[in-house]
C-alpha cells in the first residue's frame, strides 16, 4: 500500500471502494438490500370472505393480496436501482402461508440479490357490513308504489330488478347491502344499508319509469355532535310506461319521453307532441300498453287506409293510416274500446 494513497477503513484494502471508503467485502457485509418482518398478520370475514387492507374491506383474490402484503412490508435500501423481486407463497396450513421473497438490485453499480421468508397469518374478524347485516342495520327504506292503477307482481319485480343493475354501475362498496325486503299492502319495500344507494336507485327509477320521488329523513340518534338520519324514500311509478297509448283531455296520446315533470306526449291522429305535467296526467286513463299492441302486415293500402287480417278473428278490416306510415308493409295497432287505431311509429317499438 502506497504512503497517502486511499484504503478500505475497515480492512485496510486498496481501492475500488465504495459507500464511505470501504472495500466491496467488507461493503457488501455491512450493507442490507431488503427489510422485511418474519411474521406479518391478515384479516378475512368468515362470513363474506372479503379481506382487511389498511382498514378497508376489499373483495381481493389471494395472488392480489400476497402481492399487496408483500408490497407494504418490503422495505428496499434507498440507493437501489434496477430492482426485480419475485415471489413464491407455499401455503402450510389454513391459517399460515409462507411468502418466499427473492430481490435483486443495484447499488452503485454492484449487483445484490438476497432471499427472505415471511409468514403471512390470517385470522378472522367480522366485517363491518356482516356485523350490520346481523343487527338489522339499515340507513334508508325506498318504498315502491304506484299511481293511477295498481301495479302487477311482475311489475314490482322488474322494479326490483332495476336495483341490481344500480349496485353494479355504482361498484363495490360494502355499505351497499340489503337489509331485508319484501311486499307490503299496496307496493314493495326495500331496506337498505346507504342511504346514497337509496337516492340513486330512487333517481335510476325516475330517469327509466318516469314518477316521482320524496324524501323524508327521521333522527334517530347523535354521534359526535351530529344527528343520526335514516331516509324513506318513495316512489310512486306512474300507470303508464313509455310507447302506452292513454286517454288525456279527449284525445288519444302516446306516452313519448320523460320530463323532469311530468312526460312529453305524442297526439295519435297528426303529427302534435306536447308537455304534461304528473297532476296534469292524473286525468288521464290507460287505453292500450305497448305489450297490447298489435303488428299486422298489410294486405291492400292507398294513401289513407290499409287493409288487414284481424288476428283474433282472421276477417279482413280496414284502418286510417297513421300519419308516418310513407308505404310501408307492416302497422302498428291498438284495439281501443272496440276500434281499431293506427300508431304513429314510436322509439319503444322496435324493443317490444
Amino acid at each position: 500500500m502506497e504512503l497517502g494513497g486511499e484504503f478500505c477503513l475497515v480492512c485496510g484494502s486498496p481501492p475500488p471502494l465504495f459507500g464511505q471508503r470501504i472495500c466491496e467485502a467488507c461493503f457488501r457485509e455491512r450493507l442490507q438490500l431488503v427489510k422485511i418482518p418474519k411474521n406479518i398478520n391478515w384479516s378475512r370475514c368468515p362470513r363474506c370472505q372479503i379481506t382487511k387492507i389498511d382498514k378497508s374491506w376489499v373483495k381481493v383474490d389471494d395472488d392480489w393480496l400476497w402481492d399487496e402484503l408483500m408490497q407494504q412490508n418490503l422495505h428496499v435500501h434507498e440507493d437501489a436501482k434496477e430492482i426485480s423481486i419475485g415471489l413464491h407463497t407455499q401455503m402450510v396450513d389454513e391459517r399460515n402461508t409462507m411468502l418466499h421473497v427473492q430481490v435483486s438490485a443495484k447499488i452503485e453499480n454492484l449487483l445484490f440479490e438476497e432471499e427472505h421468508v415471511m409468514r403471512a397469518r390470517k385470522s378472522n374478524e367480522v366485517c363491518l357490513t356482516c356485523s350490520r347485516k346481523d343487527g338489522n342495520y339499515f340507513e334508508a327504506t325506498v318504498q315502491l308504489r304506484s299511481s293511477a292503477r295498481k301495479l302487477s307482481e311482475s311489475e314490482f319485480k322488474q322494479l326490483r330488478e332495476t336495483l341490481d343493475e344500480v349496485i353494479e354501475n355504482l361498484g363495490d362498496d360494502p355499505m351497499f347491502f340489503i337489509t331485508k325486503e319484501g311486499p307490503v299492502t299496496g307496493g314493495y319495500d326495500v331496506v337498505l344499508g346507504s342511504k346514497g344507494l337509496a337516492k340513486s336507485w330512487a333517481r335510476f327509477l325516475i330517469n327509466r319509469y318516469g314518477g316521482q320521488s320524496t324524501t323524508t329523513a327521521s333522527v334517530v340518534g347523535r354521534k359526535d355532535g351530529q344527528d343520526l338520519t335514516r331516509l324513506t324514500v318513495l316512489y310512486r311509478k306512474p300507470g303508464y310506461d313509455l310507447g302506452d297509448v292513454i286517454r288525456w283531455r279527449d284525445h288519444l296520446w302516446r306516452i313519448w319521453s320523460w320530463s323532469s315533470d311530468g312526460a312529453i306526449l305524442q297526439k295519435i291522429e297528426r303529427k302534435e307532441k306536447t308537455g304534461a305535467s304528473w297532476r296534469d296526467l292524473e286525468s288521464g286513463v290507460v287505453m292500450a300498453t305497448l305489450s297490447e299492441h298489435y303488428v299486422v302486415d298489410l294486405v291492400n293500402q292507398d294513401l289513407t287506409v290499409g287493409e288487414f287480417l284481424n288476428p283474433d278473428t282472421w276477417h279482413m278490416e280496414s284502418v286510417r293510416l297513421p300519419y308516418d306510415h310513407a308505404g310501408k308493409t307492416s302497422l302498428r295497432l291498438a284495439r281501443i274500446e272496440g276500434e281499431w287505431f293506427s300508431l304513429p311509429q314510436h322509439p319503444m317499438d322496435v324493443k317490444s
